[in-house]
């Protein structure tokens, strides 16, 4: 059987990583579309973000996956709800509002950490964010550091082990049917620590303000 091996992977202290996984091409499409509609120029969305300039070109071009962290700072650089950044379409918001996600059919957005599966995604202005998420990272290696930005989250195990790293406590592994609930604005990071990727049901507060973290 002939043997294929994987680009080497580097990472930039930026909240982004090298080498886009599937999904990514998507985001890139989106995003530059979704400035220009804006009117900005890469330098005027950055100054925004709290990014670099070159960063944003880069995840643009498709050199670069975004974090889910600098998918919410891009997303209220652009003044838009985060589900319109992973559909690239305007999503209804009124009242009576009901929406249905088949199995298998949210929105897929990958980075070399996680793949997340938006849930709900028909819809803007939700109160939290669901995402069905599988966990690639199998040590903090993965990470060029903790991730912080505003807001809340809850996740739920549904499938593997966890092991849950944050700022102010020791790892913590949790198995299916365990949860946890932290504040987003303190340094964590999920690792998947059985001998498959872990799956998660990850809910994370609506970030209504500008972030500056």
């Amino acid at each position: 059987m002939p043997i294929t091996t994987k680009p080497a992977r580097r990472r930039e202290a930026t909240g982004v990583e090298r080498v886009p996984p599937r999904g990514s091409d998507q985001i890139s499409g989106i995003l530059r579309r979704l400035r220009r509609e804006a009117g900005m120029t890469l330098q005027e969305l950055a100054d925004r973000c709290g990014l670099a300039s070159s960063t944003l070109s880069k995840i643009e071009n498709g050199q670069m996956s975004p974090t889910y962290d600098t998918l919410l700072r891009v997303a209220g650089g652009l003044g838009l709800d985060m589900a319109e950044l992973f559909t690239g379409k305007s999503s209804s918001d009124v009242g009576g509002r009901r929406t249905v996600t088949r199995s298998g059919h949210g929105v897929i957005r990958s980075t070399e950490q996680y793949t997340y599966e938006m849930l709900a995604a028909e819809l803007s202005g939700k109160q939290f964010i669901p995402l069905l998420t599988t966990i690639e990272a199998r040590s903090m290696a993965d990470f060029p550091s903790l991730v912080r930005h505003s807001g809340e989250e809850f996740f739920y195990v549904l499938s593997g082990q966890v092991t849950l790293h944050t700022e102010h406590y020791a790892p913590t592994v949790l198995e299916p049917g365990d949860s946890c609930y932290f504040d987003s604005t303190m340094g964590h990071a999920c690792v998947s620590s059985g001998d498959e990727p872990a799956r998660i049901l990850w809910i994370c507060s609506r970030v209504v303000a500008p972030l500056t973290a």
